[in-house]
């Protein structure tokens, strides 16, 4: 009975050494692969950074403003009481109506795109708040 014990022992052993061979193998072979994969994208990745510079002086070249924009146009008297008299470009007209919504602290505290009107943007307005995209479509009706 004893050497019936021995046997399965010894079949038992060595299947247990061949496994953990396997395994160590196949994470090699794994990785052997990869380092292949990172050699070849390296050169393709400096192949793309000049393509990816010259875009940029394309969008650092000067725009030339828009005539229609820049055309000088005549305030009514009720805009000309906010940005003063003179003729101005739609431009200037436009920074100037900010600069009197800021100076007076006219803009909305919890919704910003607001700004609520005084007795002088009343007048353009006609209601009490309007919407900062609204706003170039009434100062537009006062300017000729």
């Amino acid at each position: 009975m004893a050497t019936a014990k021995k046997a399965p022992a010894k079949k038992a052993a060595p299947a247990k050494k061949a496994a953990p061979a396997a395994k160590k193998a196949a994470p090699a072979k794994k990785a052997a692969a990869p380092a292949k994969k990172v050699a070849a994208k390296a050169p393709a990745k400096k192949a793309a950074a000049p393509a990816k510079k010259a875009p940029a002086k394309k969008a650092a070249a000067k725009r030339t403003p828009n005539a229609a924009f820049m055309k000088a146009m005549t305030p009514s008297d009720a805009l000309a009481a906010i940005i003063g008299k003179g003729p101005y470009p739609r431009t200037e007209v436009t920074k100037k109506i900010w600069e009197y919504i800021k100076k007076n602290k006219l803009q909305d505290a919890a919704n910003k795109r607001m700004i609520n009107a005084d007795a002088k943007l009343k007048e353009i307005f006609k209601k009490a708040q309007a919407s900062m995209f609204e706003m170039t479509k009434m100062i537009s009706a006062h300017l000729k």
